[in-house]
């Protein structure tokens, strides 16, 4: 008798995330179908949906594990007192958080037409603006002036954006993380 544990669902879900991402790569959103996913992963459709009902269903659950992961991280700031040490702490937790989730960045921007076409996707980008918000304010302080709130969304906005640019063409992730957070700090301070 085979005592061996089930797969956790959590470990299925991001099996069938991560498939979807490479299909959606290769293919484009548009091209690729669910029963493809289900092919490339080795389960039936019915076990598929069991997950997911929709392609959308997968890319609102992109959407939804960088919200947690943000809400996480502006829970911990808020918490932390002012000040230069805890601001780069703040701004290297972020650029991980980017870091990690590079692939799907990737997908929504190059299909970013297709998820504002979603149900609830102008919402979806509403809420990234609000955490984005959320970040700058714990960066800058909350009743900072305009020129330090500026500041902060520079640093907040050039990590994505230079993460998503230079990710495919370096060789060595920390080193990418150690620039990436020297001029987010540099435009911080």
């Amino acid at each position: 008798m085979d005592h061996t544990a089930p797969t956790p669902r959590t470990d299925t879900r991001s099996r069938v995330q991560k498939v979807a991402l490479e299909l959606f790569a290769e293919q484009g959103y548009e091209k690729t179908s669910l029963r493809e996913i289900a092919e490339r992963l080795g389960v039936t459709k019915a076990a598929l949906y069991y997950h997911f009902k929709s392609k959308e269903d997968i890319v609102h659950s992109f959407t939804d594990d960088y919200f947690t992961e943000l809400d996480a991280l502006l829970d911990w700031a808020r918490q932390q007192p002012p000040g230069d040490d805890n601001r780069r702490e703040i701004l290297d937790r972020y650029v991980g958080v980017v870091l990690a989730g590079s692939e799907v960045f990737r997908f929504l921007e190059q299909n970013r037409a297709s998820v504002q076409a979603m149900e609830a996707g102008k919402e979806r980008f509403a809420r990234f603006r609000d955490r984005l918000t959320g970040l700058v304010e714990v960066l800058a302080g909350p009743q900072a002036p305009l020129r330090e709130r500026v500041r902060a969304t520079a640093a907040v906005l050039s990590v994505g954006a230079t993460c998503m640019f230079y990710m495919q063409e370096v060789d060595d992730r920390d080193k990418l993380r150690a620039i990436v957070l020297e001029m987010a700090t540099d435009l911080t301070s």
